[in-house]
C-alpha cells in the first residue's frame, strides 16, 4: 500500500478494531480511517514515572501510582449498598481500595497474595486513604518498573462498555503507530526544521501520544502547535495577498466633496481620535483601486454607524451606491432612522427595504435602485433577495457579522457594479486580537477604541435574591427621574417552558412591585408584529419598563433606558453579558446595570461577574472570555474552520500565532506561488488541506 492511502484505511482493518468498535468510533468520535485515529491526541499525561509508598500519600496529591499485595478482599453491605473492597499493602503500610459498580467483574480479575501495581486518586477517611475504583496492573516478570508518562484519551461511556476506555485507545493507538511510523510524512522544509530546533514530525507524532519524558512531550507539543497555526497563517495571508494582488480590482472613490461639505457642516458632534483613525483607513482602501474587504470591531456606543455613512457618502460622491445590511427588522428601521437624519441635511437620498415594505413601495425602491437615483438602502436579508438590484453596488455595510452566513453574504457579489462592491463588516462583538487574526486574518482589521466624549461608564452591580427589594427601590428611583428599565431573563432553548415560566413570573412580581405603572413584554413566543409594537411602545417612552427574553441583545437604542437588570445572570456568557449591558449608556444620563443571581455561584460564574463589575473595556473582556470558554465557543468562530486547533491554544499561544503569522508572510512574499524547490513540502500539505474543504474565503 503506498503511503499516501495508508491513513485512508477504513479503522476496522486495524489489529484490535473490527465492525463493532469501529461502527462506535464512527459514531462516538468521528474517528472513519487510520488519519483520524493517528490525529486523536491524548488531552493530557499522566505523569506514572513516580512510584509512592502508602506512608507518602497525602490529601492534595492528584493521582498515586503504587506496588503493592493483595492481601484480602470481600463484598461488604447489602442491595445497591454493596461493595468490593481489598487491602493492598507495602512495606510502609496499608490501602483500602474500592469498587462501588463491577464489583463481580473485578473480583474475578485480582487474586488475593498476587502484586500489582495501582494507580488512583486517593481520598482521606479520618486517618486512612483509600482510592476508588483503581487502575490495577498484574507485576509479572516482563513489567517494566520504571514508571512513564501515560497519555489520557477523550473517550464515551458507550466506549467503555466496549473496552475502548482511554487504555484501550492507548493500545490501539500503540499498534498503529507501529504500522504506520515509516509512512508519516514532513510537512516542514529543512531549514525551517534547523532555525526553529524542531522535531521531525516522525518523532514528533509519536512523543505527543507517547513521550519518554516532559521534556519531549513539551517538544512534540511545541512542533505541532507552531505546525498547525503556520499552515492556518498561511493559508489566510494567501487568501489576503491574492485579494491585494490578482483577481478583484475595486473601483476607485478619490473625490469627496459631498463628504467634505457634511464633515465641515453638519457633523453632529466631534469625531473620537479612534473614528479618525479608521475613516482614514477605510479611505485609503476606497481609493487604493483595490477591493476593500475590512472588518471594523467597536465596542458597543463607539460610534460604528457615523463612520458607516461617512463611507457611505465616499461611494456617493464617486457614482456609486452604498447598502447597509443588518440581521433584524428592528435593528434596520432603527439605522435606517439615524442616517436618515444624516442624509437629510445634505440631500442625498435613502430607503428603508424588509420583509414588511408594502409592495407598492418596493416597486418604486427597485426603480429608483436600478436608476441610480437611489443613493442608500437600509434592509435585512430582503436585500440579497434577487430581484433586487443596483444600478452600481458600491459599498455594503455589513452589520453584526456573524448573524450573516457566507452564503448571504455572496449574494452580494451578484449585484450590479463596477466592480466587486467594497466590503465594510461592522461587529460589536470585541474580538480578541489573536482571535481576529485567526477568524478574520484575511480582512483587515480597523478597530474603534475609544467611547465618544460626555459618555459616562456604566455603573455595574452584583446583588443577590435577597436584595431585591432594594433593586425595585432604586428602580422606583430612576422611572421617577423620567428613566426607563430593561428586566431581562435568559434563553435556554432545551428548558424552553421553564423559561417562558420563570419570564412571566417575573413579568407579574414587576406588575405587582409597579401597581398602575405601563410595563412592555417581549419575548421568543410572540407574533414578530406583536414584539414589534410592544418595542414601539417602550422606545416611544409609553411604558416604563421592559421585561424580555435576550431578543433585545442586538442594537435597539433607546437613550431614555439607564437601567438594565440581568436576571440569573450566571447563565450568561461574558460575551452576551457585555452585549446587553451596551442596551444602556445610550444617553448623555448615568446609566446601571444590576446583576441579579441566586447566593450559590460556581467558580466561573463568580468570575464572570467580577469582570463585569470590573471593567467596561469590551477588548478586556473578549479576553477574559476567550480564557474562560477558548474559542470554539466565541460567535462567528464556528464557521471559520479554525476549530481544528488540536495543539494550540489562541488564548494563551498569542506569540506562537505570531511568529507564525510572520513566517507565513515572508514566505508568501518571497516565493507566492511557493515554487521554490525548499517549498514543494509546504505547497504538498496544502493540497492536502485544499482536498477537505470548500474554499469560501473569497468572499469576505
Amino acid at each position: 500500500m503506498s503511503n499516501n492511502n495508508i491513513f485512508s484505511t477504513k479503522v476496522e482493518y486495524l489489529k484490535g478494531v473490527g465492525p463493532q468498535k469501529a461502527a462506535l468510533l464512527n459514531t462516538e468520535l468521528s474517528i472513519f480511517n487510520f488519519g483520524d485515529l493517528i490525529a486523536h491526541y491524548p488531552f493530557r499525561h499522566e505523569d506514572r514515572t513516580k512510584f509512592y509508598k502508602i506512608d507518602e500519600i497525602e490529601d492534595d496529591l492528584p493521582y498515586v501510582q503504587i506496588k503493592g499485595r493483595i492481601t484480602r478482599k470481600e463484598f461488604v453491605g447489602e442491595g445497591k449498598g454493596k461493595r468490593l473492597t481489598a487491602q493492598l499493602r507495602d512495606d510502609t503500610g496499608v490501602l483500602e481500595l474500592v469498587w462501588f459498580k463491577g464489583g463481580k467483574w473485578v473480583d474475578k480479575q485480582i487474586q488475593e497474595g498476587v502484586s500489582y501495581i495501582v494507580f488512583g486518586k486517593p481520598q482521606r477517611f479520618g486517618y486512612k486513604f483509600s482510592i476508588s475504583h483503581p487502575e490495577m496492573e498484574l507485576i509479572t516478570a516482563e513489567t517494566k518498573l520504571e514508571g512513564k508518562l501515560t497519555p489520557v484519551y477523550h473517550t464515551s461511556e458507550k466506549m467503555k462498555v466496549k473496552r475502548l476506555d482511554s487504555k484501550g485507545i492507548s493500545t490501539l493507538m500503540l499498534t498503529l503507530l507501529k504500522n504506520t511510523y515509516e509512512h508519516i510524512q514532513e510537512t516542514l522544509p529543512e531549514y525551517l526544521l534547523n532555525e526553529y530546533h524542531f522535531l521531525p514530525k516522525k518523532l514528533a507524532v509519536v512523543y505527543a501520544h507517547f513521550p519518554k519524558d516532559p521534556d519531549l512531550l513539551n517538544q512534540a507539543q511545541e512542533r505541532l502547535k507552531f505546525e498547525e497555526l503556520f499552515f492556518m497563517q498561511l493559508k489566510l495571508m494567501a487568501t489576503k495577498m491574492g485579494k491585494k494582488t490578482e483577481k478583484f480590482r475595486g473601483q476607485v472613490f478619490g473625490k469627496i466633496p459631498t463628504l467634505k461639505e457634511f464633515y465641515d457642516n453638519h457633523l453632529p458632534f466631534d469625531l473620537t481620535g479612534a473614528q479618525k483613525r479608521v475613516v482614514r483607513e477605510i479611505f485609503e482602501d476606497m481609493k487604493s483601486g483595490f477591493q476593500m474587504n475590512r472588518l471594523l470591531q467597536g465596542d458597543v456606543g463607539s460610534g460604528k454607524t457615523i463612520v458607516a455613512f461617512i463611507c457611505m457618502l465616499m461611494a456617493i460622491d464617486n457614482g456609486a451606491q452604498a447598502c447597509l445590511m443588518a440581521p433584524t427588522e428592528i435593528l434596520s428601521q432603527q439605522h435606517y432612522v439615524g442616517l436618515k437624519e444624516h442624509a437629510d441635511k445634505i440631500g442625498v437620498s435613502i430607503a428603508l427595504l424588509t420583509g414588511s415594505t408594502k409592495a407598492k413601495e418596493r416597486r418604486l425602491i427597485d426603480e429608483q435602485l436600478r436608476s441610480g437615483e437611489l443613493k442608500i438602502i437600509v434592509g435585512t436579508h430582503a436585500l440579497i433577495e434577487d430581484k433586487v438590484d443596483f444600478q452600481n453596488l458600491g459599498l455594503c455595510v455589513i452589520d453584526e457579522q456573524h448573524r450573516f452566513g457566507v452564503a448571504q453574504r455572496a449574494a452580494l457579489w451578484k449585484k450590479t457594479s463596477l466592480a466587486p462592491p467594497h466590503i465594510l463588516v461592522m461587529t460589536a462583538t470585541p474580538i480578541p486580537r489573536t482571535l481576529a487574526m485567526t477568524v478574520y486574518g484575511d480582512l483587515d482589521v480597523s478597530v474603534i477604541d475609544e467611547l465618544p466624549a460626555g459618555r459616562k461608564p456604566i455603573v455595574t452591580t452584583h446583588r443577590t435574591d435577597a436584595n431585591r427589594l432594594r433593586v425595585f427601590g432604586f428602580m422606583k428611583e430612576e422611572i421617577e427621574k423620567g428613566r426607563q428599565v430593561y428586566v431581562v431573563y435568559p434563553l435556554i432553548e432545551e428548558s424552553e417552558k421553564l423559561d417562558y415560566k420563570n419570564l412571566m413570573d417575573g413579568y407579574e412580581s414587576i406588575c405587582r412591585a409597579f401597581p398602575g405603572m405601563p410595563v412592555s413584554i417581549v419575548h421568543g413566543r410572540m407574533k414578530p408584529e406583536d414584539k414589534d409594537f410592544e418595542m414601539q411602545r417602550f422606545v416611544k417612552g409609553e411604558t416604563k419598563i421592559m421585561v424580555a427574553t435576550t431578543v433585545i441583545e442586538v442594537g435597539v437604542n433607546v437613550p431614555n433606558a439607564s437601567v438594565m437588570v440581568i436576571e440569573n445572570a450566571e447563565k450568561f456568557g461574558l460575551a452576551q453579558l457585555h452585549q446587553l449591558r451596551g442596551r444602556v449608556g445610550r444617553g448623555a444620563e448615568q446609566s446601571y446595570c444590576i446583576l441579579m443571581t441566586g447566593k450559590k455561584l460556581s467558580k466561573d460564574g463568580k468570575f464572570r461577574l467580577e469582570t463585569m463589575c470590573r471593567t467596561n473595556n469590551g477588548f478586556e473582556i473578549a479576553d477574559a472570555d476567550l480564557k474562560l470558554r477558548g474559542p470554539g465557543d466565541i460567535e462567528g468562530t464556528q464557521q471559520s474552520g479554525i476549530l481544528n486547533l488540536k495543539f494550540a491554544d489562541i488564548s494563551k499561544d498569542a506569540t506562537v500565532l505570531q511568529d507564525a503569522r510572520k513566517l507565513a508572510e515572508k514566505i508568501l512574499e518571497e516565493d507566492p506561488d511557493l515554487t521554490l524547490p525548499e517549498h514543494a513540502i509546504i505547497k504538498a500539505q496544502q493540497a492536502r488541506f485544499a482536498k477537505r474543504e470548500t474554499n469560501w474565503s473569497r468572499i469576505s
